[in-house]
């Protein structure tokens, strides 16, 4: 993997605060394993556990979630998958993903992680993801399509997620939709 990938994951990282205590954990783990491995660690054949990225993509109203259902594993989840050798950044990456696996094109993303989350996966005999995730928003008039990965995509209201959802999902939508607030805000009404 690139030394400009690495070194963007581990300054990205190392400045970033997590915004739970979970998330400190699973940060601390992530340091350590970037740390002790070097680029090798944004490898998916580094069976010791890899990063990856993701995001949770939210429509242009900031109204809906934009989810797949998983072929391999069955589960609803957020966009993401493995960094490829011409990844230059972790947001690239997740940009990437998203943008390859929903079909969108023109999809925006905030650089800043929104979460970063650690989780055993069957890559190459059991290994851990650990995945910084992003928030992304799709252009206005957005038509998903369907990749290889997927079984089914589909956008979703935040209070109506649908079932099976991986576990670590449904957490992610408060600071996608405020991550839109920030970056997209409302005008105020007239008066």
């Amino acid at each position: 993997m690139s030394d400009a990938l690495y070194a963007d994951a581990l300054a990205l990282l190392t400045a970033w605060r997590p915004p739970t205590p979970e998330a400190a954990a699973a940060l601390a783990g992530t340091l350590r394993l970037l740390r002790g491995s070097g680029p090798a660690a944004l490898t998916r054949e580094h069976r010791a556990g890899h990063v990856t990225a993701s995001a949770l993509v939210l429509d242009a109203t900031g109204g809906r979630v934009l989810l797949c259902l998983h072929g391999r594993f069955r589960r609803w989840v957020q966009l993401g998958g493995h960094c490829e050798p011409g990844d230059a950044t972790l947001a690239g990456t997740a940009l990437r993903e998203a943008t390859e696996e929903s079909g969108i094109p023109g999809l925006w993303l905030d650089p800043t992680p929104i979460d970063l989350d650690v989780h055993p996966v069957s890559c190459r005999g059991g290994s851990l993801h650990h995945d910084v995730r992003f928030a992304a928003v799709a252009p206005p008039g957005a038509v998903e399509r369907v990749s290889p990965e997927s079984v089914e995509l589909g956008w979703f209201p935040p209070d109506a997620l649908p079932e099976p959802l991986a576990g670590a999902t449904a957490h992610l939508v408060a600071p996608a939709i405020a991550v839109f607030g920030r970056n997209f805000p409302r005008p105020a009404p007239h008066r």
